[in-house]
């Protein structure tokens, strides 16, 4: 039996003309805008004109790529050499490879897994992604069974895997001189409020991971949670990571939690933008971990959870 794992992920450009084809696709989802059509087609008009041009010159400080791009292509490229049961795909929500460019891959295949790179479910991520995927299989006319998991922010050892890109920041030093912030994307509240699972997915993945820290006995001065990357005027999930900062001491140590792989949000957001706002308040030392990328713990808990899907 042939079976095909399809990674899914939001995606990032490929380069800087992609920027705003990353932009518009995003922000002409109806589960990132949830205004009808065409009003959902003005405000992504909108928005993508005026943060176009601020995009590309943030990408370009990254070398003109997303960090998404990368970290995938390697993570898909060892899972495929460990593999020997499954071939590995992705597919990005907003930038190539779409969906409905990756199931033309997959006719030969008698079991598909669409996984998404999300580990708390939401519609705005997990939804959005699953949803897109099944109707580019069915526009291809393919029917083979579809299996796939909605979170795992639970799982034992992806729960390992945070606390250790925790250790690798921490590079020795001592732990009970930090104080950890857990980061997650930002949501409106409004979503929340529509019973999205988000914000206690995310809740329940820091308890899993103040577990496992406890469990191999490092301690921190404190540790906290905030949001990052809001947009608009809207309320969005507090505490903001920039208001967060301004009550932390002089030792911070932050982990992205809500992304598997690192993208513009982690490596540039956390790193640069919020570094300035860290050496404005006079935090001494600001550090963010790694997302797990294709660490090789995170590669085993990925074969654990493929074959929880099936």
């Amino acid at each position: 039996m042939k079976k095909a794992v399809v990674l899914m992920n939001m995606g990032g450009p490929n380069n800087l003309d992609e920027v705003k084809v990353f932009l518009t696709n995003m922000f002409n989802d109806k589960y990132i805008i949830g205004a009808p059509q065409p009003i959902r087609a003005m405000i992504g008009f909108l928005i993508t004109s005026l943060r176009t041009k601020e995009s590309q010159k943030n990408y370009a400080l990254l070398g003109g790529i997303s960090p998404i791009v990368g970290h995938t292509k390697r993570l898909v490229r060892r899972l495929n050499e460990r593999m020997e049961d499954k071939d590995i795909f992705y597919a990005m929500r907003y930038t190539p490879p779409f969906s409905k460019e990756v199931v033309k891959q997959l006719r030969e295949y008698d079991e598909i897994i669409a996984f998404p790179m999300y580990p708390h479910y939401s519609s705005t991520t997990t939804k959005s992604s699953i949803e897109d995927f099944q109707k580019a299989l069915k526009k291809a006319k393919i029917n083979t069974p579809v299996k796939t998991i909605n979170s795992y922010y639970d799982n034992e050892k992806y729960n390992k895997v945070i606390v250790e890109r925790i250790k690798e920041r921490l590079a020795g030093d001592n732990s009970e001189e930090f104080e950890l912030v857990f980061s997650a994307h930002g949501l409106t509240q409004r979503v929340i409020d529509k019973g999205d699972l988000y914000q206690k997915h995310i809740l329940a993945n820091v308890e899993c991971a103040k577990k496992e820290l406890e469990k191999q006995g490092i301690k921190f001065k404190d540790i906290h949670v905030a949001y990052q990357s809001r947009l608009g005027p809207m309320e969005w999930l507090r505490p903001y990571m920039d208001d967060k900062l301004r009550e932390l001491g002089d030792k911070v140590l932050v982990y992205p939690i809500s992304f598997t792989v690192d993208n513009s949000e982690t490596e540039f957001e956390l790193v640069m933008e919020y570094k300035e706002i860290a050496d404005e308040v006079g935090i001494k030392d600001y550090r963010v971990a790694k997302a797990p990328n294709h660490h090789p713990l995170f590669m085993e808990a990925l074969s654990e959870l493929f074959e929880q899907a099936v």
